[in-house]
């Protein structure tokens, strides 16, 4: 068991990411090397305009116009057809967006059974598997009223049960707790914070460095490249943050010995 939460589950290698055209042109993911491991919480900050939301996007297979190396479980990405990116979709990754993205004429409970509506699971079966897990976040007495109804850290709720009732192997985070008070920012993050226990695949974006607590992993980004990555390997030149000796150093520091003793 432990030596399948070690396998790569997304590679990315030298992934970029262009707008515009001619002078226009700038990339907003800029030559990204990244290996995210199945059972890791990957936190993402980094300023506005770094490319947080853009990475997320291609992630989740929303942007497929990418240049680089994508690889989604030792599948290429660019090998992948359309429908076939769709069906990964709607059944192995789960999207939370920080504004919910409910839809406004559907009451609570078909909101949350809609993908499954695409995986072509019947009514009655879509009705079952999106009221268990309403109850799971305690809305089970909320699954006939409307979004405009619910409260902010509600509709959050919905929105991540909504994302999770195809049971998906990777969860895609965007800033999930954006909009709500501390209070209700706490319950989704306890709530995220226990699916990975589970063994989801969590990547969240964040402005907030208080909720890189819950994040068995931390990656800031800056000018569309990773700054710092908490989980990135050591080089072979470094033991323990200290600078290697070169031989003028090692005899030096041997006729110090010496010299002491």
């Amino acid at each position: 068991m432990a030596k399948t939460k070690t396998e790569p589950v997304i590679v990315l290698r030298d992934l970029k990411k262009s707008f515009g055209i001619g002078d226009a042109e700038h990339y907003a993911i800029d030559g990204i090397d990244l290996t995210i491991r199945k059972g890791e919480f990957i936190a993402i900050m980094g300023p506005s305009g770094c490319g947080k939301t853009t990475l997320l996007n291609i992630l989740g297979l929303l942007d497929s116009r990418i240049e680089g190396e994508y690889d989604l479980e030792d599948r290429p990405v660019a090998s992948l057809g359309a429908r076939r990116q769709a069906r990964i979709r709607s059944q192995q990754i789960g999207f939370i967006f920080q504004n919910f993205n409910l839809v406004t004429r559907l009451n609570v409970i078909d909101n949350v059974a809609l993908p499954l509506v695409y995986k072509g699971t019947t009514k009655l079966n879509r009705e079952k598997q999106a009221s268990a897990i309403l109850h799971t976040f305690h809305l089970g007495e909320r699954e006939y009223y409307m979004p405009y109804q619910l409260s902010g850290g509600q509709t959050q709720r919905v929105a991540i049960a909504r994302a999770l009732v195809n049971n998906p192997s990777i969860i895609l985070a965007d800033e999930p707790t954006g909009n709500l008070d501390s209070a209700a920012s706490h319950i989704i993050m306890e709530e995220l914070s226990d699916l990975h226990k589970r063994g989801n695949t969590i990547i969240m974006v964040t402005h907030n460095p208080r909720l890189t607590t819950y994040a068995s992993r931390v990656i800031t980004m800056l000018d569309g490249k990773i700054n710092t990555d908490t989980g990135a390997p050591k080089r072979k030149d470094e033991t323990d943050g200290k600078r290697p000796l070169g031989k003028k150093r090692k005899r030096a520091k041997r006729k110090k010995e010496v010299t002491t003793a």
